[in-house]
């Protein structure tokens, strides 16, 4: 995974309805990004042209007018992996939330070398 800052777009599966936005930062293993309502810290290894690794999603602001995909007051595991290219990654998740797992895709676009 190329060092730098990707675009995220985040799409729920299983039949369930939910999208969501954002920017992340993968740097030397580490993943920090958010949105208007999330804050998303996590780490990751890379193997050819793959990755996974582990995030933590919270809510750092709430709105009573948006219910965000993973937006619970309290902090959502996620385990993620991947392919990526020099300038786009699609990434596969589970995500514990309370007792149900969300399974989604997401696809990130490079935006900035850091």
């Amino acid at each position: 995974m190329k060092n730098g800052l990707y675009s995220i777009h985040v799409t729920l599966q299983d039949g369930r309805s939910g999208k969501g936005s954002g920017v992340v930062m993968f740097r030397d293993g580490r993943i920090l990004g958010g949105d208007a309502y999330l804050f998303y810290v996590g780490s990751y290894l890379v193997k050819g042209d793959t990755f996974k690794g582990e995030v933590l999603v919270q809510r750092h602001t709430r709105n009573p007018d948006v219910n965000p995909l993973f937006g619970g007051p309290e902090p959502v595991g996620i385990g993620v992996s991947g392919t990526f290219t020099d300038t786009a990654a699609v990434m596969n998740g589970t995500a514990l939330v309370g007792k149900a797992s969300q399974i989604f895709t997401a696809t990130l676009r490079f935006l900035h070398a850091d």
